[in-house]
């Protein structure tokens, strides 16, 4: 009966079944919930109360929140306003005479969804290892360039020092520091 049964469907069944402690009862009325919320995302208020054979919202609402929410076979949201319990997490019952074809039939598709994700997932891993190996040999390029034009500078720099440049060409610092100490020299003595 726990297995495989709902409130209603004992309730209906009642004199033909033993009678069931309170207990029992709480337990049945909670695997109803499950059974109703892994059938439908929204529940109606008016549905759950009939279901539940609940008298009213507010004792419906106690329900669901200390039997069902704390206890963590459900999780989901109270809609006051549109009077329905949304359903975000319902755990699960055992599978039903007949059940058994459509589980294999969603858990294919959980398998199917999963391999194209992991396809997907290893694509992108593999374009963004290939960017990587690009951007490594960009920075590489663009650091031999660099040590590359340090190297020329230098190299131009020492020539220019070495007697190709400025200090070694006529009429330059050196001849223009003797030229200006002979014309000072000239004009205090001067020539006869």
């Amino acid at each position: 009966m726990f297995a495989h049964g709902t409130w209603s469907g004992y309730k209906s069944n009642a004199s033909s079944l033993p009678q069931l402690t309170p207990v029992q009862v709480l337990k049945l009325k909670q695997l109803t919930m499950l059974t109703l919320a892994e059938a439908n995302k929204i529940l109606p208020y008016d549905v759950l109360m009939q279901e539940l054979d609940v008298v009213n919202v507010r004792e419906l609402e106690d329900f669901l929140i200390n039997e069902c929410m704390y206890v963590g076979i459900v999780r989901g949201k109270l809609d006051q306003q549109r009077r329905c319990f949304e359903v975000q997490f319902a755990a699960g019952r055992d599978l039903r005479p007949g059940q058994l074809g459509n589980m294999i039939h969603t858990l294919s598709d959980w398998l199917g969804t999963s391999d194209n994700l992991l396809i997907t997932i290893q694509e992108k891993i593999k374009w963004a290892d290939t960017m990587s190996e690009l951007d490594k040999k960009h920075k590489k390029e663009n650091e031999d360039r660099l040590e590359e034009a340090k190297n020329v500078l230098s190299l131009k720099a020492d020539f220019d020092f070495q007697g190709h440049g400025l200090f070694a060409e006529p009429g330059g610092v050196m001849d223009f520091d003797q030229d200006r100490r002979s014309k000072r020299y000239r004009r205090r003595h001067p020539m006869g």
